[in-house]
């Protein structure tokens, strides 16, 4: 990796969970990941923080109290501890860029 360039493009894909894989770079305790889900995507609740940014897609995530669908070009910004979790609709799927904390 050449000092300031994460080359998405040259990394392989590799695959997370069924419905999702992703291309990561990690240095110090920051990272940086390229992620795809799909519709075989399915998440339990999860308690994380997510900063990110959708590039192509959408993607539904449900909260307690209600639900909020991200599409291209919107930001992604869930504190750590507000339960959560992300569906894919039938035959979709979304790209998106996350810059998390390791």
């Amino acid at each position: 990796m050449e000092r300031y360039l994460v080359d998405f493009r040259n990394m392989a894909w590799k695959s997370v969970y069924p419905g999702q894989r992703e291309k990561a770079y990690a240095e110090g305790n920051q990272r940086i990941r390229l992620v795809e889900l799909t519709d075989e995507y399915a998440e339990d609740w999860c308690n994380k923080e997510h900063l990110g940014y959708v590039l192509e897609g959408r993607i539904s995530i449900a909260f307690p109290d209600k639900t909020v669908v991200f599409k291209q070009g919107d930001g992604i910004f869930i504190h750590e501890g507000n339960r959560h979790k992300g569906r894919i609709a039938k035959d979709e799927k979304v790209l998106m860029v996350f810059i998390e904390k390791v």
